[in-house]
């Protein structure tokens, strides 16, 4: 009777179930389980030697790795490249060096955390808090585990599961996994990144840091009522067992996220969210072979960041990152959108769609999250323009950069991809409409205060930061307002954009004739001087005010004779001058360059001015440079005096 061949240690015959490698000194057959090579990590090794053979000829040697360098092309026919979560990469991995993340880490206590803080400093690079006290957050006590997830969500419900090693995804019951996690003998490693709870009992014991709820868009601007539902993406429970790994990826809807701790430690991978970086992802996440190359070869740093028990990260939008978990860990995790970093988000939006990435942690209803947003962001502004307030910078920016989407998502030939996104009861065109105007005079607003610095309009809670305080103006650089009237109708400089229009004046009442004024003394003088009103802001008027100028700074009697003669003038000679001065506004609209001033005075007028004397029986050109205008930018102004 023939008997039958056995194999490996165990000394059985041969099982077609179960995976077997050859010895390549022995020439014997061996089961994987046996020998503790998995199936998976077979194609890796170059030559094989089982335990027995391994005294004498050494142990097993692994084929050559590629793709860990940014210049392997991947392209080799005869060497199978590293898959990405394998033993042979986390081994790999794991001895590696890389940037230490102090160079990009934030460090905060809990109660520095806060939306002032952020809004001052802008939520551009990752946050570390050492310890969760002032953060507003409720977790479970340490002794909490894996047992009381499955207590809390249910034992039935359905988890994905990701194998580690083909960073392929299955589903499995909860009780399942448990079973798992404690088992001696795990063949595989598994990982559970996406059990959200916010539906399940659980929700009650854990509660998100108080700043991810004050920002979080979700939170804050989503209608209980809605039709939609709202995206479910508050509150994460990570359970990992140890050389889990979770490769390169950006949050959908570039998502900020907060991990949290509770036993064990991981480890993350962080690349800057770069215009250069962002290219160099789309591009490795759209290979065919993305999993066998290690995306941190392809950029100019990756930062090393280890988390560990009891320390709380977030992660502003846009960073690329990966994770391992060099222990068995539970941690909990939430991500949120906000106004912080719209322009990021929508970026990473549109990577998104390009890619068409199926994702365990989708963003569900991104767009109208979005929608919700803009109709709060209009209702914002309309009360801060009532209030003569203006909106905080990166909330124009935001607006802006929405109100372009929502464009984007309305043409006609858009529409039909996202109208199921779309709210009910919202008027989207209307929204646009009125959204781009508020924006409108925010953005006029502030060129004024940019033009005007001695115009002060209130932002909307502003953050308290330590300026130097101001310099009083002398009342002697204060213009006149005749000279300043005098100044723009002769300068004519362009029109500053229009702020928002202020609440009616009365209007005021009409200045009283001036009253004849005897040549007398200084006192009579100065009576007639304070009891007159400014005259009308015409040409002469700007001649008048500009020759006062003048003869201030020469002798006190020589301006107290000029002061007389500009006041000995009758209020016959002061209708004439109005109706003369009336054609002239007309004439100077048709030539803003030049303005022509004619005078018919009955009596000779005296001025005296830089030591040259006019008199009216002589034709004379007066060249003034007008006020507060540099002398390359003034306009010569022409005064023809003519006999009586």
């Amino acid at each position: 009777m023939a008997t039958v061949p056995v194999y490996c240690i165990c000394r059985l015959p041969y099982d077609v179930t179960q995976f077997m490698i050859e010895c390549d000194a022995c020439k014997d057959w061996f089961h994987g389980s046996c020998v503790e090579v998995d199936e998976d990590d077979a194609p890796d090794i170059d030559i094989y030697h089982c335990p027995n053979c391994e005294k004498n000829h050494g142990k097993s040697t692994l084929k050559k790795k590629k793709n860990w360098s940014k210049h392997d092309t991947g392209q080799s026919t005869d060497i199978k490249a590293v898959q990405n979560g394998s033993q042979v990469f986390i081994k790999e991995l794991r001895s590696r060096t890389f940037p230490s993340a102090d160079d990009v880490l934030v460090k905060l206590n809990g109660n520095q955390l806060t939306v002032d803080y952020l809004e001052e400093g802008g939520f551009n690079e990752p946050i570390l808090v050492q310890k969760k006290d002032g953060l507003g957050m409720s977790l479970p006590a340490p002794t909490f585990y894996i047992s009381d997830v499955e207590n809390y969500v249910g034992p039935d419900v359905g988890v994905d599961v990701i194998d580690v090693t083909k960073q392929t995804d299955s589903k499995m019951k909860l009780k399942e996994f448990v079973d798992y996690y404690y088992s001696t003998n795990r063949k595989k490693v598994l990982n559970v990144i996406n059990l959200e709870f916010s539906d399940a009992r659980m929700n009650t014991i854990v509660e998100s840091p108080h700043i991810v709820r004050r920002l979080s868009w979700v939170e804050n601007y989503w209608p209980d009522d809605a039709l939609l539902g709202k995206p479910k993406v508050t509150k994460y429970c990570l359970i990992c067992v140890k050389d889990s790994y979770t490769d390169f990826h950006i949050e959908c809807g570039g998502a900020s996220v907060w991990y949290h701790v509770l036993k064990g430690e991981k480890i993350f991978f962080l690349i800057k969210p770069t215009s250069a970086n962002l290219s160099l992802y789309e591009r490795w996440r759209s290979s065919s072979n993305h999993s066998q190359m290690f995306f941190a070869d392809q950029v100019d740093k990756c930062y090393k960041c280890t988390l560990k028990q009891g320390q709380t990260l977030f992660i502003p939008s846009g960073w690329i990152n990966a994770i391992l978990t060099p222990v068995d860990c539970l941690a909990f995790s939430g991500h949120f959108v906000h106004n912080l970093s719209v322009e990021m988000q929508m970026r990473a939006y549109e990577i998104e769609k390009r890619l068409k990435v199926k994702t365990l942690t989708p963003f569900s209803n991104f767009e109208t999250a979005c929608w919700y947003v803009g109709r709060h962001l209009l209702e914002r502004f309309k009360g801060l323009h009532k209030a003569n307030k203006q909106p905080a910078p990166y909330l124009i920016h935001g607006a802006k950069i929405i109100n372009g989407a929502f464009r984007a998502w309305t043409k006609k030939q858009a529409l039909l991809e996202h109208e199921d996104e779309l709210p009910e009861n919202m008027k989207p065109s209307q929204l646009i409409k009125d959204l781009a105007k508020e924006i409108r005079l925010s953005e006029n607003a502030t060129k004024a205060i940019k033009s005007e610095p001695s115009i002060k309009v209130p932002v909307e809670e502003p953050p308290s930061t330590h300026s130097e305080p101001e310099e009083p103006v002398s009342p002697a650089h204060v213009p006149s307002p005749s000279r300043e009237k005098a100044r723009k109708k002769a300068s004519k400089p362009p029109k500053p954009p229009k702020p928002p229009k202020p609440p009616k004046m009365p209007k005021a009442p009409k200045p009283p004739k001036v009253p004849k004024v005897k040549e007398g003394g200084k006192k009579k003088a100065k009576k007639a001087k304070e009891s007159s009103p400014p005259p009308k802001p015409s040409s002469f008027a700007a001649l008048e005010s500009h020759a006062k100028d003048i003869l201030s700074k020469m002798d006190q009697p020589k301006k107290t004779k000029a002061v007389k003669n500009v006041l000995s003038i009758s209020e016959k000679e002061m209708s004439k001058q109005n109706n003369v001065e009336k054609f002239e506004i007309r004439e100077q609209n048709k030539n803003k360059t030049e303005a022509k001033w004619k005078y018919k005075g009955e009596q000779k007028c005296h001025l005296k001015t830089a030591g040259l004397w006019f008199h009216g029986k002589f034709h004379a050109k007066l060249l003034w440079n007008a006020p507060r205008i540099s002398s390359h930018k003034a306009k010569h102004l022409q005064l023809e005096q003519r006999p009586c």
